[in-house]
């Protein structure tokens, strides 16, 4: 689906896009978490209402799923450009996170 694309690049396309539009200055840590927690809401907006049933089949709905890959695309840049600003390397914390979790969460045998 995404083969093609780099998260290395898209990040590197998010601060080229800024800096074309002189950004930078706003791309404070606190000003992408805050951007980020409003983008994450205008996602759960999209869901608030519906049963569990229905936020399964959202992106069955014509006019419900491009706002749903929109918000998630919205929630992406954000994270993305704070990872950068803070200098984390948003798939290795995903990892490390993923093997806290196996070592907290055994398999139950």
């Amino acid at each position: 689906m995404t083969d093609h694309l780099d998260l290395a690049e898209l990040q590197r396309r998010l601060a080229d896009f800024a800096a074309a539009r002189n950004w930078q200055q706003y791309h404070t840590p606190k000003n992408l978490v805050a951007a980020l927690s409003v983008e994450a809401s205008e996602l759960v907006e999209i869901f608030q209402w519906l049963t569990p049933e229905e936020s399964a089949r959202v992106m069955t709905d014509p006019d419900a799923a491009p706002r749903v890959t929109d918000e998630v695309a919205d929630v992406l840049a954000y994270l993305l450009q704070l990872c950068e600003v803070l200098g984390i390397d948003p798939l290795a914390a995903l990892d490390a996170k993923i093997d806290r979790n196996e070592r907290r969460f055994p398999v139950q045998e």
